[in-house]
């Protein structure tokens, strides 16, 4: 059953090691946790909806309250303590575009607004209903969840944009083929929410982001039906398919997906290598991509990252007879884990790995094998519910990613991570702060920093620590050459920053676009594109 109040299946139950709680309490101190409301309590709360009657629409409350946050921190504190404020005032779940159309213009009609929903694993606040006197249809694309057709010849999959990454990749093995997408909601998240979105899988040095992965498909807008053709390039003025990437469901909602799949990998294996330093890491990533080297992933944790990593894992025995090891060959205090992938034929694999190893030799990498790659891609997909564990101690965690040219990488870095460590001095709180390069491209890389810092006395001053280190830290992040997002799209936590990084013409092309397809804001307004799309004449969005 899927957990109402946080991640995933509510009967996964990951415990903390105890070395990782000592190792967390020795860094940030000793935390108590916050009491949890009841789903009973909850569905209390719950007003009476405020749309028409419809057989498409169901308006009681259990399922309104599953759809009405996301899984940012935030919306953690707001499941958890129960003081949603706002829901959906009912949830559609269409089996086909047509009913979409059905409820689009129902929407229209009526004068209501729709949220497209998708996973639900939505970071930023895709997916979360605004105050106001208009009501809120959420409609779930999880009924349309199926491959619908496969080119062979072409590569082209067709899938119903509710399909979540294992019924993509379940339903292409069947056929001898992937779509090689693996985000790290991937359990959860759709293929239709990695495209609005521009999310990007772990594997994308291999297969691409979903940018790369997107040929086409059919959008259900306000104003009809747009249609994407599969063409393999085009010079014909700008790509529609950029306008329907990254759009957060502002100008419709997709149904349908043609993606390009990939013949199944004769072999897959992952791996680890240390190194002593920072610095001789970070070049080694940069020269790696750079020197297009094999790869189908790469993850660089520095050395706060490397420690956390070893603690959490538990088997103290076991990670004190490796410390001793990698302190014998020269990587001991402040080492750097590498995890990279290698993907192919057996034959191409094998003179992968030996490329790899011979480039790393310079910048004294130490080689550990498979063990621990292994033990990586077993629990790739399991990391979003070490949120629950440490909640059940009494510690918050939430993460910030960016993305910057290489000559800023560790600047930006820094500045992230000094202000999130300090950034709760007024508190005298520490917060425990470790960053990863989770996509490197040869001009740059992404920044993924996680920071853990002990709950308050109250769910509304941990808000308020959360939003002075998320609102600093990102204004860091545009002012200083990173982008807003990398990964997790803009939703309404990262609307502020998205001028800065658009400018203000930039932005009133984005109002143009949404305009166009949706003249009255009906589809999940403030996500996005906050405000009316008027200017103040600095390029900041004004709000309604």
């Amino acid at each position: 059953m899927r957990r109402w109040n946080g991640w995933g299946d509510d009967s996964i139950q990951p415990e903390l090691p105890g070395s990782g709680l000592k190792f967390l309490k020795r860094r940030i101190g000793h935390a108590i946790p916050l009491p949890d409301a009841s789903l009973e309590e909850v569905i209390a709360r719950v007003p009476p909806s405020r749309l028409p009657e419809h057989s498409l629409i169901q308006t009681d409350p259990d399922i309104r309250v599953r759809h009405a946050r996301g899984q940012s921190l935030p919306d953690w504190l707001a499941m958890r303590s129960g003081q949603f404020q706002v829901f959906p005032d009912g949830v559609a779940q269409p089996e086909d575009a047509g009913q979409v159309r059905q409820l689009l213009g129902l929407a229209l009609d009526q004068g209501f607004n729709v949220i497209p929903y998708g996973g639900g694993t939505s970071v930023a606040g895709h997916i979360n209903p605004m105050e106001g006197d208009t009501p809120v249809l959420t409609i779930s694309l999880e009924r349309m969840n199926r491959l619908l057709d496969l080119d062979t010849e072409s590569q082209i999959a067709s899938f119903g944009a509710g399909t979540p990454g294992p019924l993509v990749e379940s339903q292409l093995r069947a056929h001898g083929y992937t779509l090689g997408h693996f985000p790290q909601s991937f359990e959860l998240s759709t293929i239709g929410g990695w495209i609005a979105s521009r999310s990007s899988g772990q594997q994308s040095l291999r297969y691409g982001r979903i940018e790369q992965l997107f040929a086409g498909g059919t959008v259900e807008t306000l104003r009809g039906t747009l249609t994407i053709p599969t063409l393999p390039a085009s010079s014909a003025g700008p790509d529609v398919r950029e306008m329907v990437l990254g759009s957060e469901g502002r100008i419709g909602i997709i149904t349908e997906a043609k993606v390009r799949v990939t013949p199944l990998p004769e072999r897959e294996s992952f791996h680890v290598m240390f190194f002593r330093n920072w610095h001789l890491a970070r070049e080694a990533a940069r020269r790696m991509v750079q020197a297009k080297l094999p790869l189908s992933m790469l993850r660089l944790s520095n050395a706060v990252e490397t420690q956390t990593q070893l603690a959490l894992a538990g088997h103290p025995l076991m990670i004190g007879l490796l410390e001793k090891y990698l302190k014998l060959r020269g990587a001991g205090e402040g080492k750097c884990m590498m995890t990279f992938g290698i993907t192919g034929s057996k034959r191409e694999s094998r003179f992968a790995l030996e490329v790899v190893r011979d480039f790393c030799k310079p910048f004294r990498a130490v080689y550990m094998g498979t063990g621990m790659g292994r033990k990586w891609a077993e629990k790739r997909f399991a990391m979003p519910y070490l949120r629950e564990s440490l909640w059940q101690q009494g510690y918050a965690v939430d993460t910030l990613e960016t993305a910057t040219d290489w000559d800023n990488v560790d600047y930006l870095m820094g500045l992230i991570e000094v202000n999130l460590r300090h950034g709760l001095s007024s508190d005298e709180q520490p917060v425990h702060v470790f960053s990863h390069l989770s996509h490197v491209y040869p001009q740059g890389s992404s920044i993924y920093t996680t920071y853990v810092f002990p709950v308050a006395d109250s769910y509304e001053a941990t808000h308020a620590r959360w939003q002075h280190l998320k609102e600093t830290t990102s204004a860091m992040i545009v002012s200083n050459r990173g982008t807003i997002s990398h990964q997790h799209g803009v939703g309404k936590d990262h609307a502020p920053w998205l001028p800065e990084e658009k400018g203000e013409l930039g932005m009133a092309a984005l109002w143009g676009l949404v305009r166009t397809f949706d003249p009255g804001s009906r589809l999940n307004p403030g996500t996005l594109l906050r405000g009316d799309g008027g200017t103040t004449g600095t390029g900041e969005q004004t709000d309604p």
